[in-house]
């Protein structure tokens, strides 16, 4: 048996590494690196595996750092099965046609610079297109339901966990019979947050001999969620007083329905104006929040509850879905008094970055970061304090008040982690992943009667 890394080894995207035993080959995610370099560096280079031996791939959840390289892996040869839960297998469809377009419409941008410019540079082709993320959809076989076992092949069965990190995340559990020999493996996939609105917490954890584990916010805690939801009325009450706009870089899956989700909570209690304008600026966000209504199995008993009495708790008065682009560019005709969600998170593409040309420089609007940023990223840019950002070839100065609530992720914090980690009950081993390496140093010094490693990329251990 071996366990082998091929991405999220000391970073934070990527996700990918591959379990072999009794002649067969799992994968666990195929993500995307994000970041700078997303495009042409990282995410080409070969996957340190023939994706053509792979026989089974495991998918967590549906973030693009865990599924986006999927596409590229059937281009270069997969024909093995993907198993995933059922709202993973809608998510996951949704998240990498996007990324697809979103790849051939950064090679068309690229190919008009250089035609422009008079240079002869070769044109960045796409890592992947739509119909490659079309392709890939024919290998998701069966589905994965919490907490019930599925043998995958003799010898290899697996368990999916409630991760409650995004709808359908799961950790996931792997039994491993060779040569008479039993090992225990769990991934952690990403952890989710607890108490949090919408889905339900994580799942208590198995006793397991080996256990492969996220860290990215194992160097701190997050404020209290109470505390973050009254930070966020204030920045938009504050914003709107001053006449601007509140711009709010967005993740369409998970951020975007839990934002909803307490913006109408604070105008049905009246700490937000009724008359407030939501405009929901993602077509990935619109198509994901459908996909929320139709996977109850996910839900917490409060959003259950809600369903059941028949109202939505992810609309309020004032919301505009706009999925077509003239509806997006008209937003910007307005002076101030809407709060505008837009991906992506990270502010690398999508239609924020027009948002942000056209409030950036406004002293009177602000930009409300509610995620995590990578380093590399915008985001983390402006969120480290830049005077100036480069956007569609034009030099903005950061004028907006910048707020970072950092109670609204998704992922577990250090001292959740740690709870998790405790209820396996001393592994021999863990692998962190997932995480920034001072991050990660910091987080293995926590952990108690273990040993504990810090792959490397492509790093190989036998189990």
């Amino acid at each position: 048996m071996k366990l082998s890394f091929h991405g999220a080894n000391r970073d934070v995207t990527g996700s990918c590494h591959l379990i072999e035993c009794a002649g067969k080959r799992i994968l666990i995610d195929c993500g995307l690196f994000q970041g700078e370099r997303e495009l042409v560096e990282e995410n080409a280079e070969p996957f340190g595996f023939d994706p053509a031996e792979i026989d089974f791939l495991l998918l967590t959840h549906a973030h693009l750092d865990h599924c986006g390289r999927l596409p590229l892996l059937v281009k270069k040869g997969f024909r093995g099965e993907i198993v995933t839960s059922a709202a993973s297998r809608e998510l996951a469809r949704l998240v990498m046609l996007d990324a697809g377009h979103l790849q051939e419409e950064e090679s068309r941008n690229n190919a008009r610079h250089n035609a422009r410019r008079g240079n002869r540079k070769e044109n960045i082709a796409p890592l992947y297109t739509e119909i490659d993320a079309l392709n890939s959809l024919d290998y998701f076989g069966r589905t994965a339901w919490y907490d019930v076992p599925l043998e995958l092949t003799s010898g290899v069965r697996t368990t999916f966990l409630d991760a409650g990190h995004i709808l359908g995340s799961a950790c996931i559990y792997l039994e491993l019979m060779e040569n008479g020999r039993r090992q225990t493996v769990l991934f952690s996939g990403d952890l989710g947050n607890n108490n949090r609105p919408i889905l339900r917490d994580p799942s208590s954890p198995p006793e397991v001999n080996v256990v492969v584990m996220e860290t990215t916010y194992g160097d701190r805690l997050h404020k209290p969620v109470d505390q973050s939801v009254e930070e966020l009325y204030a920045a938009i009450t504050d914003t709107f007083s001053r006449g601007g706009n509140v711009i709010i870089p967005t993740f369409a899956l998970e951020r975007a329905q839990e934002i909803l989700f307490f913006l109408r909570e604070g105008v049905e209690k009246s700490l937000l104006p009724r008359s407030m304008q939501v405009f929901l600026d993602s077509p990935m966000a619109i198509s994901a929040t459908t996909i929320y209504e139709r996977h109850p199995e996910c839900y917490d008993e409060e959003t259950a509850k809600i369903f059941r009495e028949g109202h939505d708790p992810l609309s309020l008065p004032g919301l505009h879905f706009t999925r077509e682009t003239q509806d997006s560019i008209a937003i910007n005709r307005i002076g101030g008094g809407a709060v505008i969600m837009a991906g992506s998170g990270m502010c690398t593409g999508g239609r924020v970055r027009h948002h942000l040309k056209h409030n950036l420089w406004r002293a009177d609007s602000s930009i409300v970061f509610v995620g995590f940023a990578a380093n590399g990223t915008l985001a983390r840019r402006i969120i480290d304090g830049a005077t100036h950002v480069h956007l569609y070839d034009e030099e903005i100065p950061v004028a907006a008040k910048i707020h970072t609530i950092n109670g609204f992720s998704a992922h577990a914090d250090q001292a959740e982690l740690l709870a998790w980690h405790r209820q396996i009950e001393d592994p021999e081993r863990t692998f962190l992943v997932h995480g920034e390496l001072e991050t990660m140093r910091l987080f293995s010094s926590l952990l108690k009667n273990t040993h504990v490693e810090m792959p490397a990329h492509l790093q190989v251990f036998d189990l």
